[in-house]
Order: structure tokens, then C-alpha cells, then sequence
């Protein structure tokens, strides 16, 4: 494994750590304005989406970096959906996508373990 591709996943992580976090800040040194309202759940998803594309360029399989997506994004919109209150139509078939195909990837690990 390239020594860039891990420094390179190392800081999409540290990337998609401060969009969980801190997504108004991140946006206010990123774009010079700061995230407000609905901004701010999207912004969180990019950085799940970040967190899980460094976890899939880390050595080793990219298996892990798709599931801690669909895993994290989903726990995530659930949380969006019921204690913020924000719910669109296609909110919880978003979660229920992301639910079953982390289950086909866990599905698919565990095949891989038994090899």
C-alpha cells in the first residue's frame, strides 16, 4: 500500500471526523459561510461518506469502508428522522436501503471469514 494513499485516507478521515462534529465551522473555513439548518444533516452525511471512503483506502479490504458507511449513515438519517424532525418522503426508504445492503455487506464478510 502506497504510503500517499494512506496519508491521503488519514486526512479524509480527520476531514469527515470535523464535518460530524463541527459542520458549521468546517463550513465557514471551507466555503467562507457557515452551515446553517439544513445544511448541516448533509454536511454529516458527507462526512460519514469521507470516514467510510478512508476506512475503504486503508490496507486491507474495502468491505469495512462500505459497511461503517451504510451502518453509520443509517443509525445517522434514524436519528435525523426522529429527534430532529426532519423527514422528507424518502427519509426512512433511505434508511431502510442503507439497513438492508449493510446487512448483504456483513452477509458478505462473514462469507469471506469462512474461506
Amino acid at each position: 500500500m502506497s504510503k500517499s494513499l494512506i496519508w491521503a485516507a488519514a486526512a479524509e478521515a480527520a476531514t469527515g471526523l470535523a464535518l460530524l462534529v463541527v459542520p458549521s465551522i468546517v463550513g465557514q473555513r471551507l466555503l467562507g459561510q457557515e452551515l446553517v439548518v439544513i445544511a448541516i444533516p448533509v454536511a454529516r452525511v458527507a462526512g460519514i461518506a469521507l470516514i467510510g471512503l478512508a476506512v475503504a483506502c486503508w490496507p486491507g479490504p474495502p468491505l469495512p469502508g462500505m459497511l461503517t458507511y451504510g451502518i453509520v449513515v443509517a443509525l445517522y438519517l434514524c436519528y435525523v428522522g426522529i429527534f430532529v424532525g426532519l423527514a422528507g418522503f424518502l427519509l426512512w426508504p433511505a434508511v431502510a436501503l442503507h439497513a438492508f445492503l449493510s446487512i448483504l455487506l456483513c452477509r458478505a464478510w462473514l462469507a469471506n471469514e469462512d474461506k
